[in-house]
């Protein structure tokens, strides 16, 4: 008779983890990132709860990973732990065990829920080669059209989706160098990036953002009826 697998001890504390993806690191694949994140928590000797199964692995939960080339100042995911530790200790420990580029920035104990459920909008800063004015217009054509569609090859194929529908707003902004666009997209089915948005803004007016702009994830969390996105790490009354 086959052994069955042993069962795991549930997670005793839950850590949120704010981190970010600067410079060449933006380049990392959320695949390549998971792999290199386990394996700082296994140098940092962070006690971390294992699932049950034939296979363990640490209970580490990713929320809302950014795209590829994609560079990040709010990126989040959850720790579960076998034992009851200090979050400022966990910070110091994961930012000392991650390569520069992938650095922590906050460590909170978890207020239950779901973190992936605060994560309902992001805040992007696009830094655009393609001038001042020509940028105001097209963002102006968008915002007034009812709909935009684009198209982006997916895992299911090439699809068509609307990227007008996810934008909450978008603007030109003062800047001393590159065109920089601010932007704010709400998270839904099917996930609209701002790539999706640059090509919408294109398509559109025949605005050129060039050949490789600069895109930021400046926060991600929830949103107010006023447009701003909050912090998911914020304690909730």
């Amino acid at each position: 008779m086959r052994q069955q697998p042993e069962q795991q001890a549930p997670p005793v504390q839950r850590l949120r983890v704010r981190y970010a993806k600067r410079g060449r690191l933006r380049f990392t694949s959320h695949r390549d990132f998971s792999r290199a994140f386990e394996r700082a928590v296994f140098r940092a000797r962070i006690p971390m709860a294992y699932s049950s199964g034939f296979n363990p692995h640490p209970r580490i939960s990713y929320a809302g990973a950014a795209p590829t080339g994609s560079a990040s100042e709010a990126e989040y995911l959850e720790l579960a732990l076998a034992q009851v530790v200090s979050p400022a200790d966990v910070h110091a420990d994961l930012d000392e065990a991650l390569p520069p580029g992938l650095d922590v920035l906050e460590v909170v104990e978890s207020q239950g829920g779901s973190l992936a459920d605060l994560l309902e909008a992001s805040h992007w800063r696009l830094e655009v080669d393609g001038e001042p004015a020509a940028a105001l217009e097209a963002v102006t054509a968008f915002l007034g059209a009812s709909e935009v569609l684009v198209e982006r090859m997916t895992k299911k194929g090439l699809r068509e989706f609307d990227s007008r529908a996810a934008v909450a707003s978008l603007a030109v902004v003062d800047s001393q160098a590159r065109t920089t666009i601010d932007l704010v997209l709400r998270h839904g089915t099917p996930s609209v990036r701002p790539d999706d948005v640059l090509r919408g803004l294109t398509q559109l007016t025949g605005f050129e953002a060039g050949d490789a702009p600069l895109m930021t994830r400046v926060s991600q969390g929830p949103i107010g009826d006023d447009g701003v996105v909050g912090d998911p790490l914020a304690p909730r009354a």
